[in-house]
Protein backbone atom coordinates (compact mmCIF):
# COMPACT_ATOMS: atom_id res chain seq x y z
CA UNK A 1 0.00 0.00 0.00
CA UNK A 2 1.16 3.61 -0.90
CA UNK A 3 1.01 6.28 1.60
CA UNK A 4 1.32 9.88 0.20
CA UNK A 5 1.43 13.24 1.93
CA UNK A 6 -1.72 16.40 1.77
CA UNK A 7 0.46 17.72 -1.42
CA UNK A 8 1.17 14.18 -2.74
CA UNK A 9 5.14 14.59 -3.61
CA UNK A 10 6.40 12.58 -0.87
CA UNK A 11 5.15 8.79 -1.05
CA UNK A 12 6.43 5.70 0.52
CA UNK A 13 5.24 1.88 0.85
CA UNK A 14 5.22 0.89 4.50
CA UNK A 15 5.01 -2.74 5.49
CA UNK A 16 1.66 -1.73 7.45
CA UNK A 17 -0.41 0.85 8.48
CA UNK A 18 -1.64 0.43 12.47
CA UNK A 19 -4.36 2.51 13.38
CA UNK A 20 -4.36 2.05 17.26
CA UNK A 21 -7.67 2.94 19.37
CA UNK A 22 -5.69 3.06 22.26
CA UNK A 23 -2.91 3.48 24.51
CA UNK A 24 -2.45 -0.30 25.26
CA UNK A 25 -2.72 -0.61 21.88
CA UNK A 26 0.20 1.51 20.64
CA UNK A 27 1.97 -0.26 23.39
CA UNK A 28 1.89 -3.62 22.40
CA UNK A 29 2.70 -2.71 18.53
CA UNK A 30 5.96 -0.97 19.75
CA UNK A 31 6.71 -3.78 21.91
CA UNK A 32 5.99 -6.41 18.88
CA UNK A 33 8.34 -3.94 16.41
CA UNK A 34 11.14 -4.10 19.39
CA UNK A 35 11.11 -7.82 19.10
CA UNK A 36 11.17 -7.78 15.69
CA UNK A 37 13.64 -5.08 14.67
CA UNK A 38 10.93 -3.20 12.50
CA UNK A 39 11.26 0.42 12.32
CA UNK A 40 8.05 2.27 13.10
CA UNK A 41 6.99 5.97 12.03
CA UNK A 42 3.59 8.05 12.78
CA UNK A 43 1.68 9.93 10.80
CA UNK A 44 -0.84 12.68 11.34
CA UNK A 45 -3.03 14.73 8.73
CA UNK A 46 0.40 14.06 6.09
CA UNK A 47 0.09 17.93 6.35
CA UNK A 48 4.45 17.95 6.62
CA UNK A 49 5.45 18.76 3.19
CA UNK A 50 9.33 16.83 4.09
CA UNK A 51 9.78 13.07 4.10
CA UNK A 52 9.87 13.13 7.67
CA UNK A 53 7.13 10.35 7.91
CA UNK A 54 7.73 8.20 5.01
CA UNK A 55 8.68 3.94 5.97
CA UNK A 56 8.89 0.89 4.56
CA UNK A 57 8.40 -0.36 8.44
CA UNK A 58 5.18 0.13 10.54
CA UNK A 59 3.55 3.62 10.30
CA UNK A 60 0.97 3.88 13.02
CA UNK A 61 -1.58 6.16 11.82
CA UNK A 62 -3.47 7.98 15.17
CA UNK A 63 -6.80 8.61 13.57
CA UNK A 64 -8.18 6.12 16.16
CA UNK A 65 -6.92 8.12 19.14
CA UNK A 66 -9.10 11.25 19.05
CA UNK A 67 -11.43 13.19 21.43
CA UNK A 68 -11.44 16.02 24.58
CA UNK A 69 -10.20 13.21 27.18
CA UNK A 70 -11.10 15.70 30.17
CA UNK A 71 -12.16 19.42 30.94
CA UNK A 72 -10.54 20.93 34.08
CA UNK A 73 -12.60 23.40 35.20
CA UNK A 74 -11.15 26.73 36.45
CA UNK A 75 -7.56 25.66 35.48
CA UNK A 76 -7.69 25.97 31.99
CA UNK A 77 -5.67 22.75 31.59
CA UNK A 78 -7.62 20.03 28.90
CA UNK A 79 -6.69 16.57 27.89
CA UNK A 80 -6.50 15.85 24.32
CA UNK A 81 -6.11 12.59 22.06
CA UNK A 82 -2.83 12.85 20.52
CA UNK A 83 -4.50 11.67 16.98
CA UNK A 84 -7.59 14.78 17.62
CA UNK A 85 -7.35 17.12 14.76
CA UNK A 86 -7.20 20.62 15.15
CA UNK A 87 -10.23 21.00 13.71
CA UNK A 88 -11.61 19.13 15.54
CA UNK A 89 -10.59 20.38 19.03
CA UNK A 90 -11.12 23.55 18.00
CA UNK A 91 -15.12 22.95 18.12
CA UNK A 92 -14.71 20.87 20.90
CA UNK A 93 -13.04 23.24 22.80
CA UNK A 94 -15.91 25.75 21.96
CA UNK A 95 -18.60 23.98 23.38
CA UNK A 96 -16.92 24.35 26.70
CA UNK A 97 -16.69 27.69 26.22
CA UNK A 98 -12.97 28.05 25.43
CA UNK A 99 -10.28 28.25 22.76
CA UNK A 100 -6.45 28.02 21.90
CA UNK A 101 -4.76 31.45 22.43
CA UNK A 102 -3.37 31.42 18.94
CA UNK A 103 -3.02 28.94 15.49
CA UNK A 104 -1.53 28.89 12.50
CA UNK A 105 -4.08 28.92 9.42
CA UNK A 106 -4.04 25.56 8.77
CA UNK A 107 -6.59 23.22 10.73
CA UNK A 108 -6.08 19.70 9.21
CA UNK A 109 -2.93 18.77 11.31
CA UNK A 110 -3.10 16.22 14.36
CA UNK A 111 -2.05 17.87 17.78
CA UNK A 112 0.38 15.75 17.56
CA UNK A 113 2.16 16.29 14.05
CA UNK A 114 1.51 20.45 14.93
CA UNK A 115 2.70 20.08 18.04
CA UNK A 116 6.09 17.76 17.45
CA UNK A 117 7.01 19.71 14.01
CA UNK A 118 6.77 23.66 15.78
CA UNK A 119 3.32 24.88 14.48
CA UNK A 120 3.09 27.80 15.24
CA UNK A 121 0.57 31.47 14.35
CA UNK A 122 1.58 34.73 14.56
CA UNK A 123 1.69 37.05 17.82
CA UNK A 124 4.56 39.12 18.99
CA UNK A 125 3.78 38.05 22.71
CA UNK A 126 3.14 34.57 21.40
CA UNK A 127 4.78 31.20 21.49
CA UNK A 128 4.58 28.11 19.26
CA UNK A 129 1.62 25.83 20.21
CA UNK A 130 3.95 23.80 22.14
CA UNK A 131 4.36 26.57 24.50
CA UNK A 132 0.88 25.48 25.63
CA UNK A 133 1.54 21.86 26.62
CA UNK A 134 1.81 21.13 30.23
CA UNK A 135 2.07 16.95 29.98
CA UNK A 136 2.63 14.53 27.56
CA UNK A 137 2.01 10.69 27.14
CA UNK A 138 4.32 9.28 25.33
CA UNK A 139 5.42 5.31 24.65
CA UNK A 140 8.86 5.26 24.63
CA UNK A 141 10.62 2.01 21.87
CA UNK A 142 10.54 -0.60 24.86
CA UNK A 143 6.32 -0.15 25.24
CA UNK A 144 6.34 1.24 28.68
CA UNK A 145 4.15 4.24 28.66
CA UNK A 146 5.08 7.47 30.59
CA UNK A 147 3.27 10.77 31.61
CA UNK A 148 6.35 13.82 31.39
CA UNK A 149 5.40 16.77 33.37
CA UNK A 150 6.31 19.86 35.26
CA UNK A 151 10.09 21.08 33.93
CA UNK A 152 11.28 17.89 33.34
CA UNK A 153 13.99 17.61 30.75
CA UNK A 154 12.05 14.81 28.99
CA UNK A 155 8.92 17.21 28.55
CA UNK A 156 11.26 20.25 26.61
CA UNK A 157 12.68 17.30 24.51
CA UNK A 158 9.49 15.90 23.77
CA UNK A 159 7.14 18.94 22.89
CA UNK A 160 9.10 19.19 19.68
CA UNK A 161 10.33 15.98 18.99
CA UNK A 162 9.60 14.79 15.38
CA UNK A 163 7.97 11.88 16.84
CA UNK A 164 12.15 10.57 17.40
CA UNK A 165 11.47 9.84 21.01
CA UNK A 166 8.24 7.38 21.32
CA UNK A 167 4.56 7.45 20.34
CA UNK A 168 2.51 10.25 21.71
CA UNK A 169 -0.73 9.51 22.59
CA UNK A 170 -2.49 12.40 25.18
CA UNK A 171 -1.32 16.16 25.85
CA UNK A 172 -2.37 18.12 28.24
CA UNK A 173 -2.92 21.71 26.97
CA UNK A 174 -3.26 25.16 28.92
CA UNK A 175 -6.11 27.29 27.07
CA UNK A 176 -7.92 30.52 27.44
CA UNK A 177 -12.01 31.36 27.32
CA UNK A 178 -13.38 31.46 24.20
CA UNK A 179 -12.67 35.21 22.27
CA UNK A 180 -13.70 37.05 19.79
CA UNK A 181 -11.30 38.72 16.81
CA UNK A 182 -11.75 41.31 14.65
CA UNK A 183 -10.05 40.27 11.49
CA UNK A 184 -8.81 43.25 9.32
CA UNK A 185 -7.18 42.58 5.97
CA UNK A 186 -6.04 44.81 3.03
CA UNK A 187 -3.62 46.04 0.52
CA UNK A 188 -0.33 47.73 1.52
CA UNK A 189 2.28 49.38 -0.15
CA UNK A 190 5.64 46.81 0.11
CA UNK A 191 7.98 50.19 1.51
CA UNK A 192 5.31 50.93 4.05
CA UNK A 193 5.11 47.96 5.63
CA UNK A 194 8.51 47.37 6.06
CA UNK A 195 8.97 50.98 7.42
CA UNK A 196 6.10 50.81 9.82
CA UNK A 197 6.72 46.69 10.80
CA UNK A 198 7.44 47.37 13.92
CA UNK A 199 4.42 49.41 14.52
CA UNK A 200 1.90 46.67 12.80
CA UNK A 201 4.07 43.87 14.92
CA UNK A 202 3.70 45.40 18.29
CA UNK A 203 0.39 47.45 18.13
CA UNK A 204 -1.59 44.03 17.13
CA UNK A 205 -2.22 40.65 18.57
CA UNK A 206 -2.03 38.77 15.68
CA UNK A 207 -0.03 40.68 12.71
CA UNK A 208 0.81 38.40 9.86
CA UNK A 209 1.42 39.69 5.55
CA UNK A 210 1.54 38.71 2.36
CA UNK A 211 4.75 39.85 0.16
CA UNK A 212 4.54 38.91 -3.44
CA UNK A 213 7.41 39.02 -5.64
CA UNK A 214 7.72 41.37 -8.43
CA UNK A 215 5.11 43.47 -6.82
CA UNK A 216 4.89 46.64 -5.22
CA UNK A 217 2.13 45.82 -3.02
CA UNK A 218 1.42 43.22 -0.13
CA UNK A 219 -1.39 41.62 1.73
CA UNK A 220 -1.69 42.76 5.31
CA UNK A 221 -3.76 40.91 7.98
CA UNK A 222 -4.76 42.34 11.69
CA UNK A 223 -6.15 40.10 13.98
CA UNK A 224 -7.46 41.70 17.05
CA UNK A 225 -9.25 40.42 20.40
CA UNK A 226 -12.77 42.28 20.19
CA UNK A 227 -16.12 42.33 22.66
CA UNK A 228 -18.19 43.30 19.49
CA UNK A 229 -20.58 41.12 18.23
CA UNK A 230 -20.36 38.78 15.25
CA UNK A 231 -19.96 40.28 11.94
CA UNK A 232 -19.42 38.02 9.25
CA UNK A 233 -19.57 38.75 5.40
CA UNK A 234 -22.17 37.86 3.32
CA UNK A 235 -21.89 33.78 1.68
CA UNK A 236 -21.61 35.91 -1.55
CA UNK A 237 -18.69 37.88 -0.02
CA UNK A 238 -17.46 35.16 1.03
CA UNK A 239 -17.09 33.38 -1.54
CA UNK A 240 -15.98 35.80 -3.85
CA UNK A 241 -12.74 36.85 -1.25
CA UNK A 242 -12.00 32.95 -0.18
CA UNK A 243 -12.91 30.44 -2.66
CA UNK A 244 -13.07 32.49 -6.17
CA UNK A 245 -10.00 34.89 -5.09
CA UNK A 246 -7.52 33.29 -2.68
CA UNK A 247 -8.11 29.98 -4.28
CA UNK A 248 -9.47 29.32 -7.49
CA UNK A 249 -8.53 32.76 -8.75
CA UNK A 250 -4.86 32.19 -7.95
CA UNK A 251 -4.77 28.68 -8.91
CA UNK A 252 -5.14 29.45 -12.42
CA UNK A 253 -2.52 32.32 -12.29
CA UNK A 254 -0.42 29.40 -10.80
CA UNK A 255 -1.19 27.24 -13.47
CA UNK A 256 -0.97 29.97 -16.26
CA UNK A 257 2.73 31.16 -14.98
CA UNK A 258 3.66 27.24 -14.86
CA UNK A 259 3.54 26.92 -18.26
CA UNK A 260 4.55 30.69 -19.01
CA UNK A 261 6.96 31.71 -16.36
CA UNK A 262 8.29 34.77 -18.17
CA UNK A 263 4.74 35.73 -17.29
CA UNK A 264 4.82 35.73 -13.70
CA UNK A 265 6.10 39.00 -12.72
CA UNK A 266 3.12 40.78 -14.65
CA UNK A 267 0.54 37.88 -13.46
CA UNK A 268 1.95 38.83 -9.52
CA UNK A 269 1.40 42.49 -10.15
CA UNK A 270 -1.94 41.53 -11.87
CA UNK A 271 -3.15 39.45 -8.81
CA UNK A 272 -2.18 42.45 -5.91
CA UNK A 273 -4.32 44.79 -8.11
CA UNK A 274 -7.49 42.85 -7.30
CA UNK A 275 -7.15 43.08 -2.89
CA UNK A 276 -9.39 44.62 -1.69
CA UNK A 277 -10.13 46.06 2.01
CA UNK A 278 -11.88 43.72 4.30
CA UNK A 279 -13.02 43.56 7.99
CA UNK A 280 -15.09 40.73 9.81
CA UNK A 281 -15.85 39.76 13.51
CA UNK A 282 -15.38 36.22 14.04
CA UNK A 283 -14.88 33.43 16.45
CA UNK A 284 -11.39 32.93 17.23
CA UNK A 285 -10.47 29.82 15.47
CA UNK A 286 -12.33 30.93 12.53
CA UNK A 287 -10.74 34.27 12.36
CA UNK A 288 -7.10 32.25 12.60
CA UNK A 289 -7.54 29.23 9.94
CA UNK A 290 -8.53 29.45 6.20
CA UNK A 291 -9.64 27.26 3.84
CA UNK A 292 -6.89 26.29 1.06
CA UNK A 293 -7.38 23.88 -1.50
CA UNK A 294 -4.43 25.23 -3.89
CA UNK A 295 -1.66 22.86 -3.60
CA UNK A 296 2.13 23.81 -3.31
CA UNK A 297 5.39 22.93 -1.22
CA UNK A 298 7.36 24.86 1.38
CA UNK A 299 9.76 26.10 3.15
CA UNK A 300 9.64 28.03 6.24
CA UNK A 301 12.89 29.75 8.68
CA UNK A 302 12.67 31.12 11.72
CA UNK A 303 15.09 34.52 11.63
CA UNK A 304 15.80 37.26 14.62
CA UNK A 305 12.58 39.18 13.63
CA UNK A 306 15.06 42.75 13.47
CA UNK A 307 16.04 40.86 10.63
CA UNK A 308 12.80 40.39 8.48
CA UNK A 309 13.14 43.20 6.16
CA UNK A 310 16.52 42.29 5.20
CA UNK A 311 15.80 39.09 4.38
CA UNK A 312 12.88 39.93 2.51
CA UNK A 313 14.79 42.94 0.61
CA UNK A 314 17.57 39.66 -0.42
CA UNK A 315 14.88 37.38 -1.00
CA UNK A 316 13.43 39.97 -4.12
CA UNK A 317 17.32 40.28 -5.26
CA UNK A 318 17.84 36.80 -5.23
CA UNK A 319 14.58 35.87 -7.55
CA UNK A 320 15.76 38.93 -9.70
CA UNK A 321 19.32 37.92 -9.73
CA UNK A 322 18.72 34.84 -10.63
CA UNK A 323 15.35 34.77 -12.52
CA UNK A 324 12.88 32.32 -10.27
CA UNK A 325 9.63 31.54 -11.59
CA UNK A 326 8.33 32.55 -8.07
CA UNK A 327 4.00 32.94 -8.64
CA UNK A 328 3.28 32.24 -5.31
CA UNK A 329 3.86 35.06 -2.39
CA UNK A 330 6.62 34.84 0.29
CA UNK A 331 4.10 34.67 3.70
CA UNK A 332 5.31 36.46 7.00
CA UNK A 333 4.58 35.43 10.59
CA UNK A 334 5.97 37.05 13.91
CA UNK A 335 6.02 34.54 17.40
CA UNK A 336 7.47 35.20 20.86
CA UNK A 337 10.89 33.59 21.62
CA UNK A 338 10.83 30.19 24.26
CA UNK A 339 12.72 28.09 26.11
CA UNK A 340 9.68 25.40 26.44
CA UNK A 341 11.59 22.90 23.71
CA UNK A 342 14.72 22.21 22.68
CA UNK A 343 13.94 22.44 19.34
CA UNK A 344 11.94 25.12 18.96
CA UNK A 345 13.07 27.52 16.56
CA UNK A 346 12.34 30.51 18.42
CA UNK A 347 14.51 29.03 21.09
CA UNK A 348 15.78 31.93 22.91
CA UNK A 349 14.94 34.96 20.88
CA UNK A 350 11.89 36.74 19.27
CA UNK A 351 11.51 35.75 15.73
CA UNK A 352 9.90 36.00 12.56
CA UNK A 353 8.67 33.41 10.30
CA UNK A 354 9.06 33.60 6.70
CA UNK A 355 7.71 30.95 4.63
CA UNK A 356 8.22 30.45 0.62
CA UNK A 357 5.88 28.62 -1.26
CA UNK A 358 6.46 26.42 -4.85
CA UNK A 359 3.36 25.43 -6.95
CA UNK A 360 2.68 21.98 -7.82
CA UNK A 361 5.08 20.44 -9.99
CA UNK A 362 6.96 23.33 -10.37
CA UNK A 363 11.41 23.05 -9.99
CA UNK A 364 10.97 24.33 -5.98
CA UNK A 365 14.50 23.60 -5.33
CA UNK A 366 16.96 26.48 -7.00
CA UNK A 367 14.41 28.62 -4.91
CA UNK A 368 14.28 27.01 -1.69
CA UNK A 369 18.29 26.50 -1.77
CA UNK A 370 18.72 30.27 -2.58
CA UNK A 371 15.89 30.87 0.34
CA UNK A 372 17.85 28.79 2.74
CA UNK A 373 21.45 29.80 2.36
CA UNK A 374 20.33 33.70 3.16
CA UNK A 375 18.21 32.70 6.05
CA UNK A 376 21.25 30.92 7.47
CA UNK A 377 23.05 34.21 6.99
CA UNK A 378 20.60 35.33 9.57
CA UNK A 379 20.81 32.20 12.07
CA UNK A 380 17.83 30.96 10.60
CA UNK A 381 16.53 27.95 11.57
CA UNK A 382 13.99 25.39 9.67
CA UNK A 383 10.35 24.64 10.28
CA UNK A 384 10.83 21.15 11.17
CA UNK A 385 7.46 20.52 9.25
CA UNK A 386 8.92 21.95 5.76
CA UNK A 387 11.93 21.21 3.53
CA UNK A 388 15.21 22.48 4.42
CA UNK A 389 18.59 20.49 3.49
CA UNK A 390 20.32 21.03 6.55
CA UNK A 391 21.79 17.72 8.63
CA UNK A 392 22.37 17.06 11.96
CA UNK A 393 26.29 18.55 12.12
CA UNK A 394 24.79 22.10 10.98
CA UNK A 395 21.69 21.84 13.03
CA UNK A 396 23.64 21.18 16.11
CA UNK A 397 25.27 24.43 15.95
CA UNK A 398 21.77 26.36 15.52
CA UNK A 399 20.29 25.12 19.05
CA UNK A 400 21.77 25.60 22.54
CA UNK A 401 20.09 23.01 24.08
CA UNK A 402 20.35 20.15 21.12
CA UNK A 403 22.80 17.88 23.70
CA UNK A 404 19.89 17.75 26.62
CA UNK A 405 17.60 16.80 23.60
CA UNK A 406 19.98 14.05 22.35
CA UNK A 407 20.02 12.85 25.62
CA UNK A 408 16.49 12.28 25.88
CA UNK A 409 16.31 10.45 22.70
CA UNK A 410 18.77 8.02 23.57
CA UNK A 411 16.84 7.33 26.76
CA UNK A 412 13.61 7.02 24.98
CA UNK A 413 14.29 5.39 22.10
CA UNK A 414 18.21 3.90 22.67
CA UNK A 415 17.85 1.43 19.16
CA UNK A 416 16.90 3.53 16.80
CA UNK A 417 13.22 2.28 16.52
CA UNK A 418 11.48 5.54 15.42
CA UNK A 419 13.90 6.94 12.83
CA UNK A 420 13.98 6.63 9.21
CA UNK A 421 16.31 8.31 6.84
CA UNK A 422 15.20 12.05 8.00
CA UNK A 423 15.11 11.44 10.85
CA UNK A 424 19.00 10.10 10.99
CA UNK A 425 19.77 13.13 8.66
CA UNK A 426 18.21 15.56 10.70
CA UNK A 427 18.95 14.53 14.21
CA UNK A 428 22.02 12.09 13.30
CA UNK A 429 22.18 7.93 14.08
Amino acid sequence: MTWANWTGDERCDPSVILRPTSVEEVAALVRSAADTGTPVRVVGSGHSFSDLVLTDGIMVDLSGLTGLLRVEAGTGLVRVAAGTTLAELNVLLDRHGLAMPNLGDIDHQTLAGAISTGTHGTGARLGNLATQVTAIQLVAADGTIHELTGQDDALTAARIGLGSLGIITAYTLKVVPAFHLRAQSGPMAVSELLGRLTEFVDGNDHFEFYYFPHAPTALAKLNNRSQEPLRRPTKVRQFVEVDLLENQALDLVCRVGRRLPAQIPRFNRMVTGFLTPASRVEVSHRAFVSHRSIRFTETEWSIPREACADMLRDIQHVIERQGLAVNFPLEVRFVAGDQASDLSPVYGRDSAYIAAHMYRNMNWRPYFAAVQEIALGYGGRPHWGKRHQLDAARLADLYPAWEQFQQARRKFDPTGLFANNHIRRVLGP
